[in-house]
């Protein structure tokens, strides 16, 4: 296929004002007069090379300055290859134009090669340059002194683990930082508060530090007499509750004199008789100063605290010490309190590593989408191959040459004998994602006779090689494929129900054939992979995209 450039060259004609019909009349001809026919010219700077080595094919284009030309573009000097076309050089000399145009040519192949005639249209009219003989010679090698090696085999390149080192420094800096924060907020110790260290103190000494904060408290002098005896008797009650074992708290004067009468009755208390009755009449002011709105005076109300803080000091002398088994027993019950304490702060980390995840979770899927994000937690074998590195190659020959996500191996087809008796050779690459369900696969043809092949019966024997392997309801479109040099092929795509390895189960897929092909050869591309499979599709999508093949044998 052949495309142009088009280059176009301008000049302006002034304004012509107040000059006579004649002048103007003379002018016109004399322009016409003074234009010349275009000529074209080319030249190469050597008609013999080394495989690999560079031709420079230059044309030369003379012309107007109003001419339209077209260059040669694309693969038009095959059989030997464009390696670059450069940039057209202008020259201008008055109403005159020089164009030179030059390619930079090349052959991988030895041999004698002619490059053919090149079009070259000027205003639609077309130019030819003659067609050239060069010869492409091999690199000479020793073979006396260089010993001669087999061709090695295929080994196994371990793939690049430097996107795997990101993920996994990146997966540490967050567990650290998880770590940090659930040491820092629940295992540390932390400095304990007023409130809590007064909490860890003794039943005894917490009642006498909280009385000795009530004898500097401002409730006489501001006149609260109820929150004075309230806090007084909250004070004895909590510290009864706890050291003596009385249920204190709940009870009413009465319920709690009987009580203690009965601890001493008992001999579980060795309180005397004055002091309870001391206690007793407390109790009672107190019942009447929150109850009646009774004021005593200030003075009493201080004996009051004074008498409270004797009786706890001789409750804790009268209570007896505690044996071994009361001492165990809390013992116990601390070992208990804190394993609570423990298993607390495993519920609460793990509460927050599961509320960490959920959100950073939920985060992603917000930004990237849910299947996408699933799709990276828990894996998907497309989308592994499509994000990961990929591989640029030519395979068979005639070559094909493409980008794919794994290298192409080479596989071994058993045509039917009726196949055999016109074909001469037959190279297949091909890799397959069990996982995944996606195939891609190249087949190089080379015939016996020189004759174009027949695409049609090809694509029907390999959709007729999907029914046997038990594929159903196949759809067959085709349209036009254009390589991206230029390269004209036959693209038959469609869908249909194939078979999943190992199993009777049919999902719904989609393939692709493209085909290519000349005299005594043909190429052609499979791609195959299940429908609604939106990494595949993309994978697809770019193979297509890199499709480079050879025309010529």
């Amino acid at each position: 296929m052949r495309s142009n450039t088009i280059h176009k060259m301008h000049f302006v004609v002034p304004k012509i004002k107040g000059i006579c019909l004649v002048v103007l009349l003379f002018l016109i001809s004399n322009s016409a007069h003074s234009q010349l026919s275009p000529s074209v010219h080319f030249k190469i700077d050597t008609t013999a090379i080394k495989i690999g080595e560079q031709i420079n094919y230059q044309i030369t284009v003379e012309a107007d300055s109003t001419d339209i030309v077209f260059f040669p573009e694309g693969q038009t000097f095959s059989p030997l290859e464009t390696v670059e076309a450069f940039e057209t050089d202008t020259t201008r000399k008055k109403d005159r134009v020089t164009l030179q145009k030059i390619y930079a040519l090349t052959q991988f192949d030895s041999g004698i090669y002619t490059i053919p005639q090149q079009r070259i249209a000027i205003n639609d009219k077309p130019y030819f340059t003659d067609s050239v003989v060069v010869n492409v010679a091999t690199v000479p090698v020793d073979t006396l002194t260089q010993k001669m090696y087999d061709i090695k085999g295929l080994i196994q390149v371990e793939k690049s683990n430097s996107e795997l080192w990101k993920i996994i420094v990146l997966i540490l800096v967050v567990l650290a930082l998880i770590g940090g924060a659930l040491y820092w907020f629940l295992f540390r110790k932390k400095p304990l508060t007023e409130e809590e260290k007064e909490a860890l103190l003794p039943p005894y000494d917490r009642a006498l530090l909280e009385l000795k904060r009530l004898e500097n408290s401002k409730y006489l002098i501001q006149d609260e007499y109820k929150q004075y005896y309230s806090e007084l008797t909250d004070i004895v009650r909590s510290y009864l509750e706890e050291d003596a074992h009385v249920s204190a708290l709940e009870s009413t004067t009465d319920q709690l004199i009987d009580k203690l009468e009965l601890l001493k009755d008992a001999g579980e208390l060795e309180l005397d008789g004055d002091t309870i009755k001391q206690f007793k009449r407390i109790l009672q002011t107190a019942d009447l100063v929150k109850f009646a709105k009774s004021k005593p005076p200030s003075s009493a109300a201080e004996e009051d605290r004074k008498s409270i803080e004797q009786i706890v000091i001789k409750t804790k002398e009268a209570l007896p010490e505690p044996t071994v088994e009361e001492l165990m027993q809390q013992e116990e019950y601390q070992a208990e309190l804190a394993r609570k304490r423990e298993r607390k702060k495993i519920v609460y980390a793990a509460a927050a590593i599961v509320g960490v995840i959920l959100v950073t979770s939920i985060s992603l899927a917000a930004y990237y989408g849910f299947t996408y994000t699933k799709d990276t937690i828990l894996g998907h074998p497309t989308k592994e191959l499509l994000e990961g590195e990929w591989v640029a190659s030519t395979y068979g020959f005639p070559p094909i040459g493409l980008e794919t996500p794994e290298v192409l191996l080479r596989k071994e087809l058993k045509l039917p004998p009726e196949a055999m008796a016109e074909v001469k050779e037959v190279q297949t690459f091909g890799y397959n994602n069990l996982e995944g369900l996606f195939t891609v696969a190249t087949t190089s043809t080379t015939f016996l006779k020189p004759a174009e092949p027949d695409f049609e019966k090809t694509i029907e024997q390999l959709l007729k090689s999907f029914e046997d392997r038990g594929a159903k309801n196949i759809t067959t479109k085709q349209e036009e494929f254009i390589s991206i040099s230029g390269v004209k092929g036959l693209k038959t795509y469609g869908t249909g129900k194939f078979p999943v390895p190992k199993s009777k189960e049919l999902v719904k897929g989609k393939y692709v054939i493209i085909s290519f092909g000349g005299q005594g050869f043909q190429q052609q591309i499979l791609l195959s992979w299940l429908d609604k499979d939106a990494y595949a599709a993309e994978i697809v999508d770019r193979i297509l995209k890199s499709v480079e093949v050879k025309t010529e044998v």
